[in-house]
């Protein structure tokens, strides 16, 4: 009977600060008695025990540090006993990432990382564990974006301000990252099929929902309106005549259907909305956003989910009346609300659609300095469509959405294709990797270099330079766990309304790897002479950037953004 091997589980960054504290505490006896309230509080926020480094200087000297501080909590005088140390400086386990050595100087504890196991683990069975979030989630999110919602008519690329295409890129890419959590994302509203602003969306890379054209609500509004009419929070005549004080203005307002919202917030007791919403006077405008989520909702595969708001400040208010009308209608879906700050421009204010055709321009350009007469044709027209639409994401998403963004929209403050310039630069630096490879087949097809043996076969020890461990310890290891931040917060309590989520962190994440990849890239030959005794370096180099160029391609899928295979 064959004995079932369990797979090694992917490296990560927690499960190691977890264990590397485990380690640290040893045994309670080890505790100060004086130190004990202190130490139990520690010890419950294991993460605060141990620091991982990052930067290049201090990754020349440790992997993870525990300062001072925390070793003269622990124990008298901050020394750490021989059995600790023993366990700190050998630790393995499952997800921990292993480490080599362990000593005490004056800044605290420091430990290194095996960067060579490291290495073999994450890279000799391909990276496909590193790509992905450390777990799957379970449940439905449906992105609402208000800017599109027409009142009375959806907006057009010419009457689209900065700010709400801003809201529209963090709607999009929400729903990316949340769908590659394992959620079920559905958007809304659906937009009506060739409208310009749908056409503009598709120019953007966003894939928005499309309503047929033959498709009608008149039965949906119906129901929303009766379901408003009958709903408890609706204010009767008599209600309206108390506050108006005055027969003459009830009879002017007779017909008219309002809601107390503030009713619905108080006895439902929910949290984070503002308490001058008051009575609401409800519009077809309202209605129709209500028909909207009722559709949403219904392509949802569990019963219960999420509705997650995008809207800007300027309309938050109006999105929580909606939101409590809703509530009002009968929906018990828990709805979050993530608010967008402006975009302010230096210069004249300019339209969404001005804007992108201004950074085309640009871009164009930028192409023809660098290239010269070969910037013609499709394939350079489809290279400049996504070059302009990662221009656009990176200046708007980059800046956390609770912050407002500021853009140079002047001709002279462009877009270029040298330095590290956001979008631009990251899709150069992906276009490098897919560059390295199409040289390495082709040094196959000549016989210069033989087939990338498995990488069982390869002495990972051979990647020494500083930079190959920066790569794998700061992106390739942190990229999964960065991935889950956002369902975390998605479904974190006692928020109230509002969620605040790192809507920015992507886009740092892609231009700092950028920034480090073009470093070593710039230093490091990485097809060396096709000596055989230089393979296996050159082989384990490959592995590395194989696996960061698909790092790139899942990182870009979350911005909806397709990789550029050639500049």
């Amino acid at each position: 009977m064959m004995e079932n091997i369990e797979e090694p589980s992917p490296l990560r960054i927690t499960p190691t600060v977890r264990a590397l504290s485990a380690a640290l505490r040893g045994k309670r006896k080890n505790v100060h008695e004086s130190s004990r309230t202190n130490g139990d509080r520690i010890f419950a926020e294991p993460e605060k025990l141990w620091f991982k480094e990052s930067s290049v200087k201090n990754l020349r000297n440790r992997d993870f540090l525990s300062p001072t501080t925390v070793l003269n909590t622990l124990y008298a005088d901050g020394q750490v006993p021989p059995a600790v140390m023993s366990m700190v400086s050998s630790l393995r386990g499952s997800g921990v990432l292993p480490m080599a050595a362990g000593e005490v100087m004056d800044d605290g504890l420091r430990v290194r990382v095996d960067r060579a196991a490291a290495f073999k683990a994450v890279l000799s069975g391909g990276a496909t564990e590193y790509l992905k979030p450390s777990s799957q989630r379970q449940g439905s999110v449906v992105v609402n974006c208000p800017v599109l919602h027409p009142k009375p008519n959806i907006p057009t690329p010419d009457t689209l301000t900065l700010g709400q295409l801003r809201t529209i890129l963090v709607a999009d890419h929400m729903g990316a990252l949340l769908r590659r959590q394992g959620f079920s994302v559905s958007f809304c509203p659906m937009l009506p099929e060739d409208s310009n602003i749908s056409i503009f969306l598709q120019d953007l890379g966003i894939d928005w929902p499309i309503a047929p054209a033959s498709w009608t609500n008149e039965e949906q509004e119906e129901k929303v309106q009766e379901a408003l009419e009958n709903c408890p929070y609706r204010e009767s005549e008599m209600e309206r005549g108390k506050k108006n004080g005055r027969k003459s203005e009830m009879d002017e307002n007779e017909g008219t259907l309002r809601v107390n919202l503030k009713r619905v917030f108080q006895e439902e007791g929910l949290l984070g909305y503002d308490p001058s919403l008051g009575t609401c006077t409800v519009c077809r405008d309202s209605v129709l956003h209500l028909v909207q989520l009722d559709l949403a909702m219904a392509h949802c595969t569990v019963v219960t989910a999420t509705v997650l708001h995008v809207t800007s400040c300027q309309d938050e208010f109006r999105q929580q009346q909606i939101a409590m009308l809703w509530r009002a209608r009968g929906a018990t879906h828990a709805q979050r609300h993530l608010v967008c700050r402006p975009v302010k421009t230096l210069g004249s204010d300019i339209t969404a659609a001005q804007y992108l055709q201004l950074r085309r321009g640009q871009m164009k350009e930028a192409s023809e300095m660098k290239y010269g007469g070969q910037v013609e044709g499709q394939t350079w027209d489809d290279i400049i469509r996504v070059m302009t639409s990662a221009t656009v994401r990176f200046e708007l998403l980059s800046t956390v959405h609770s912050s407002p963004v500021t853009l140079d929209v002047q001709r002279e403050g462009g877009v270029s294709t040298k330095g590290p310039r956001g979008g631009v630069f990251v899709m150069y630096n992906c276009a490098r990797l897919h560059t390295l490879f199409d040289g390495y087949e082709r040094g196959v097809e000549k016989g210069l270099y033989p087939e990338i043996p498995e990488g069982s076969q390869l002495d990972f020890s051979a990647l020494t330079e500083e930079g190959e461990w920066l790569l794998l310890f700061n992106y390739l290891v942190t990229f999964s766990e960065l991935l889950d931040q956002s369902g975390q917060a998605l479904d974190g309590e006692g928020g109230g309304a509002r969620v605040n989520m790192k809507t920015e962190q992507i886009c740092k994440f892609l231009v700092s790897l950028s920034k480090d990849f073009s470093s070593y890239y710039n230093r490091v030959h990485v097809l060396g002479e096709p000596l055989p005794h230089l393979f296996n370096q050159m082989f384990c180099r490959l592995y590395l950037l194989r696996a960061l160029r698909e790092l790139y391609h899942s990182a870009l899928d979350t911005l909806n953004l397709p990789p550029i295979r050639q500049l």
